[in-house]
């Protein structure tokens, strides 16, 4: 069997053992299958993935700093590298990562929050204010992006900002509206 149909018969079996939950074996496919092709996307992609599910982090994180480096202009790695490096407390590798995301691919709003929550942690509020702004202008009816720009509205002693963000967030996600005004003790009535 040649390589190609060889990478595509180990692709197959993955796929199987993957819906029959046998992460297992499939990681040991997906290995197979770097063998085979060490810069395949697919494969990389897939055992960080299987990687992280199964609880090894630090094992998923060089899986994914392997696909970035073999695909630099792939958002979706960078992002998935930021969001790997920031769950684990890596904060300026996770800012790195989700800045080659929007470097990449400017409009992925989910890399603009990924920015902003690791801007939030340092304390880089008048950026993480940027960030968000972004994201919430490519994904205005997400309450995700909304919520953080209120807090770190309160958190740079600024209410009224904050409070407008409340009145818009109580006309399509009441919830988390009502939820900033417990939280903040800001009424918006």
């Amino acid at each position: 069997m040649n390589k190609h149909l060889t990478y595509l018969f180990l692709k197959l079996n993955a796929i199987v053992l993957l819906v029959f939950n046998q992460k297992q074996a499939a990681l040991t496919k997906f290995d197979q299958m770097i063998l085979l092709k060490p810069w395949s996307s697919y494969a990389l992609a897939s055992r960080a993935h299987v990687l992280a599910q199964l609880g090894d982090k630090s094992a998923a994180i060089l899986g994914l700093e392997q696909l970035a480096q073999a695909c630099p202009d792939n958002a979706a790695a960078w992002f998935n590298l930021g969001f790997m490096l920031e769950e684990n407390g890596r904060s300026k590798e996770a800012e790195s990562a989700f800045r080659r995301a929007i470097e990449v691919e400017p409009k992925m709003d989910r890399a603009w929050y990924g920015l902003a929550l690791v801007l939030i942690q340092e304390r880089r509020f008048d950026e993480a204010v940027q960030a968000l702004k972004k994201n919430t202008e490519l994904q205005p009816m997400s309450p995700f992006g909304w919520y953080q720009l209120a807090r770190v509205h309160v958190d740079r002693q600024e209410p009224d900002e904050a409070t407008k963000i409340i009145r818009r967030l109580k006309g399509f996600e009441p919830k988390v509206a009502a939820q900033l005004e417990r939280e903040t003790g800001l009424r918006t009535e």
